[in-house]
């Protein structure tokens, strides 16, 4: 292949990404406003000012859209691969910190917010959104809790079922600002009051899962 043609291959790549990425606001932007089930496929291609059949071909059909939608936004729940070792509560403590304010940071993003009103207001028509925004969006958080959950159970820093203790915590850290935000009786929180509720959260979750006495022995 000539040096012309890769870079023209690689021009036409960025090109489709661009587009790609304005048909799914353009899908966002008719979900919010029309309902999922009740907008159109022609109704996002005009508003993405692509024809259908451009649609079709770089993102797919309404589910595919709405899941891509869903899936940007969880990938930034991806686990890092540095994850720190867990040797000590403190670190522990930390990083349960750092995890409960990225995840309220996120959720409580306005466009989250929407996309969890919208699965409500869905969830007789198009039960398919409620179902790809907890298998695709809400199990990106869970997984990385459950992940530091094992990591400190196996560490010998917490005692339990690594799935109750992800549960447990979450509660302490939302409490009932979830419902409040969909509501929209309560504004989203700034980071700096985000970053105490992490804080207040993971010292209360350890309050709660005192040191296993074989490790406090140690």
């Amino acid at each position: 292949m000539t040096t012309a043609s890769m870079l023209k291959r690689r021009q036409e790549g960025g090109d489709e990404a661009a587009v790609r990425e304005r048909i799914l606001k353009a899908a966002f932007a008719a979900f919010k406003k029309s309902g999922y089930a009740t907008a159109s496929t022609l109704e996002i291609a005009t508003r993405a000012r692509v024809s259908k059949r451009e649609l079709y071909r770089l993102v797919g059909n309404k589910q595919e859209m709405l899941i891509a939608c869903i899936s940007e936004r969880a990938k930034r729940f991806d686990v890092p691969a540095d994850l720190p070792v867990l040797r000590d509560r403190e670190t522990l403590e930390q990083l349960l910190a750092s995890f409960g304010t990225k995840a309220v940071r996120e959720v409580s993003d306005p466009t989250v917010i929407a996309v969890f009103r919208l699965a409500i207001a869905e969830a007789v028509q198009a039960p398919e959104v409620a179902r790809a925004l907890n298998s695709i969006g809400r199990e990106a958080s869970r997984a990385v809790l459950r992940k530091i959950m094992a990591e400190a159970q196996a560490s010998g820093l917490l005692a339990g079922r690594p799935v109750e203790l992800a549960q447990q915590f979450a509660g302490l850290l939302w409490g009932d600002l979830m419902v409040s935000l969909l509501l929209g009786v309560a504004e989203r929180p700034n980071p700096c009051e985000i970053a105490g509720r992490a804080r207040d959260a993971a010292a209360s979750f350890l309050q709660l899962h005192p040191l296993p006495m074989e490790k406090a022995a140690e």
